[in-house]
């Protein structure tokens, strides 16, 4: 993507009604006013399920469409990315669909305890040098994270073609006794996950699966089985 054609949809967002865009230290200084009033934003009480690291959006998208009685929130750093999404949304009059550019390592300063329902992580870097095990996004750091985000029994779903990050979680939830509802290592050949982890691909997906990679899900919650 040209440096100019980033701009433009830097500018873009700027005047997008679905994205918001909080400064670092503005969220580190407790000064986000949106933290704690997301239901607000949306106007209504309807649930709300996060998307960390949304990329183009096309799960927050989808899900969206699918279903009205729930809102969504895609976040991801590279605003040019959710752009996309974020210009489908309005486009198509998809109302219970935001976006958030942010670091995944601010959502405590994003939202507020038991403010998220449900997390999907998607085709995350897998970060497999140990070096950076900090940054990968289902290491202890961060399942504490989505846990004092999410609402009691709040799901979180994993969808990955990492072999290596799938058992890599398999094991961090093992050893700390959370509670384990679903976990497949290969969803197209296997059978049997739910439909949203099948029905819904995204561009990097469908690549991944031209390459003939197996992909990979996990559903779990973060209270002990």
């Amino acid at each position: 993507m040209g440096s100019k054609n980033k701009l433009k949809r830097f500018r873009d967002n700027e005047t997008f009604r679905n994205v918001v865009q909080p400064g670092r230290e503005e969220l580190l200084e407790g000064k986000f006013k949106q933290r704690g009033r997301w239901h607000e934003f949306f106007g209504n009480p309807n649930p709300i399920i996060l998307e960390l690291g949304c990329g183009k959006g096309e799960y927050t998208i989808e899900l969206a469409r699918r279903s009205p009685e729930a809102n969504y929130i895609g976040m991801d750093i590279k605003g040019a990315r959710l752009w996309r999404g974020a210009k489908t949304a309005l486009e198509e009059s998809i109302d219970n669909a935001a976006f958030i550019r942010s670091q995944a390592e601010l959502l405590e300063q994003l939202f507020k305890p038991g403010e998220i329902s449900e997390i999907w992580i998607t085709f995350p870097d897998p970060q497999i040098k140990y070096k950076r095990t900090k940054h990968r996004l289902t290491n202890a750091a961060f399942l504490d994270r989505y846990r004092r985000i999410l609402k009691k029994d709040g799901l979180v779903h994993l969808k990955t073609d990492s072999e290596f990050l799938h058992g890599y979680t398999l094991g961090m939830l093992q050893g700390k006794g959370l509670k384990i509802h679903y976990s497949n290592h290969d969803i197209y050949r296997n059978g049997g996950a739910p439909d949203e982890a099948l029905s819904i691909q995204t561009f990097y997906e469908k690549g991944y699966l031209e390459q003939g990679k197996a992909i990979t899900y996990l559903q779990f919650s973060l209270e002990p089985s």
